[in-house]
Formats: structure tokens, C-alpha cells, sequence
């Protein structure tokens, strides 16, 4: 009796635990839902631009470690986009502000530190 309610039980639970296995292996869900979009049609080539900039860049900067890293993606991004200036100029602002919200949540981890950052993003 007991043999047999175990089973059912595994049985019943099976479904969920595949389902949880299967999220796990899953792609990661796109950024832009371009369904949603006015023009859904433009939206796609526009992320398929993106994406294609984006692989350039990082086969350009292959090898490189951490801040080399990504100083040479920002610099081969920019250097693809329409105003190359005014995109160094958006990172080096992002930069700035990314740094002082390590700096202000230096030290902090888990909850803390999510509240954190959350809060210093809110700040402008």
C-alpha cells in the first residue's frame, strides 16, 4: 500500500519536476519583444543589426580579460554606430555612474545589496 502511494505521489509530481528541468536548459528569453512593437518588421532588423555589431565586436576583442575586455567592446560598438562621439560619451557616462554605485553599496551583499543599487538608480 505504501510502495503504491509513493508511486502515485512521484508520478503526480513528475510533470512540475520536468517542467522546472526544462526551464532550467531553456534559452534565455529575448530582450525586445519585437511583436509588441509599431513595426514589428523594422523592430527585427534592428535587433538583428545589433546582435550581428555585437558578435563583430566580440570576436575583435577575443583573448582580452576584464576591463581590456570591455573597454575594447565599447570601443568596437561605438566604432559601428551612427555617431561614434556621442556613443563614447553615453559609455563614459554610464561608466561614471556605474562606478559610483559600486562605491556607495561597497561591502554590501544579498538583499542589502539589490536595495541598494536599486536605490541609487532611482537617484539621477
Amino acid at each position: 500500500m505504501l510502495k503504491t502511494l509513493v508511486a502515485a505521489l512521484l508520478l503526480a509530481a513528475s510533470p512540475a519536476l520536468l517542467a522546472q528541468a526544462d526551464a532550467a536548459k531553456a534559452p534565455r528569453k529575448a530582450r525586445f519583444d519585437c511583436s509588441q512593437a509599431k513595426d514589428p518588421k523594422a523592430c527585427e532588423e534592428r535587433v538583428a543589426k545589433a546582435k550581428a555589431a555585437h558578435a563583430k565586436a566580440a570576436k575583435a576583442c577575443e583573448g582580452q580579460q576584464a576591463d581590456q575586455r570591455r573597454d575594447c567592446m565599447r570601443r568596437e560598438m561605438c566604432a559601428q554606430s551612427a555617431d561614434p562621439a556621442k556613443c563614447e560619451a553615453r559609455a563614459r557616462e554610464a561608466l561614471a555612474k556605474r562606478e559610483k554605485v559600486r562605491e556607495a553599496c561597497k561591502g554590501k551583499t544579498g538583499e542589502e545589496l539589490r536595495a541598494c543599487v536599486a536605490e541609487q538608480r532611482m537617484k539621477k
